[in-house]
């Protein structure tokens, strides 16, 4: 290659880097004196804070926010210090409004409940809660076997869904979702239910055996069942058949005949001849009151 070649090729590299060069100069000029974005400091956790913690200032640190702040994000650590979370917490998510309890409420179960609901505590075994895989958070049907009152049940004994879509609250003491979902052994399941069905589990809990079915949390469909007795898992009888309808057709109503008013009574009328020598007359009178009765 001879030297002219080599010149006019180290000449355009120059030029070419030093319109590069030229050009990153006005980028970068240009993009500091741009508008800043604003930023506003706003509360996160500064590590996983788990459902029912009670929050300390240890727990929270500031980080600033580009941009609008949504709705319902803390802003101050003093809105924060001293309530429970109700949800899990992420280490660097934004503090919200809805992963804490009120004011007031502490932390732990209790606040977790929410308003107008109860937790009642049931007694289970292994076998009773689905082998230990109820966790919370899940959703459960509660079932009941027992005999139903009475003098005489000759169908045994008989089993039937109490409850439907029941929410686990916590597993024994451990109110926070397994995230390896291994079962855990627990002798009671808390369960949130209204006021109304609190009464009917205080109920059952006591006078028969509760039995959870585990369900899956997107099925909300209420299932109609009518409960099954003793006497039909062995045969023993059969399901009711509904008796055919028989159509009943009235007979048609006769009008009632009209009645005719009564006739009057014939008056009688007495006639006599009187004779008066050769003279004839004829009179004609009506009987008087006394001789009508």
């Amino acid at each position: 290659m001879s030297s002219r070649v080599t010149a006019i090729l180290v000449i355009a590299l120059l030029i070419s880097g030093g319109a590069t060069y030229l050009v990153y100069r006005v980028i970068a000029a240009k993009a500091g004196h741009g508008p800043a974005t604003a930023t506003t400091p706003v509360i996160m956790a500064a590590h996983d804070l788990a459902i029912g913690t009670l929050i300390k200032d240890a727990d929270l640190k500031t980080a600033p926010w580009a941009g609008t702040v949504p709705k319902g994000m803390v802003t101050k650590k003093e809105a924060v210090i001293g309530r429970g979370t109700i949800a899990q917490v992420w280490d660097g998510e934004p503090i919200m409004e809805n992963h804490l309890a009120a004011e007031g409420a502490g932390a732990g179960l209790a606040a977790t409940i929410p308003s107008g609901m109860r937790a009642v505590a049931v007694r289970v075994n292994d076998i009773v809660a689905v082998a230990g895989f109820v966790v919370p958070g899940m959703r459960v049907d509660v079932l009941i076997a027992g005999t139903p009152p009475g003098p005489q049940q000759p169908n045994g004994p008989k089993v039937k869904t109490l409850l439907q879509n029941i929410q686990v609250l916590s597993a024994g003491q451990n109110y926070q979702k397994d995230a390896e979902g291994k079962p855990v052994a627990v002798p009671v399941v808390n369960l949130l239910v209204t006021p109304e069905q609190a009464e009917i589990l205080s109920l059952a809990s006591n006078e028969t055996r509760i039995q959870l079915v585990l369900r899956n949390p997107l099925d909300n469909a209420a299932s109609k069942t009518s409960g099954v007795v003793m006497a039909a898992l062995f045969g023993d009888i059969k399901p009711p058949v509904a008796a055919p309808k028989v159509r009943v057709i009235a007979a048609p109503v006769k009008p009632p005949a009209p009645v005719e008013p009564p006739k009057p009574a014939l008056i009688p009328v007495y006639h006599i001849e009187i004779f008066n020598g050769p003279q004839r007359s004829e009179a004609k009178f009506a009987p008087t009151v006394e001789e009508k009765k």
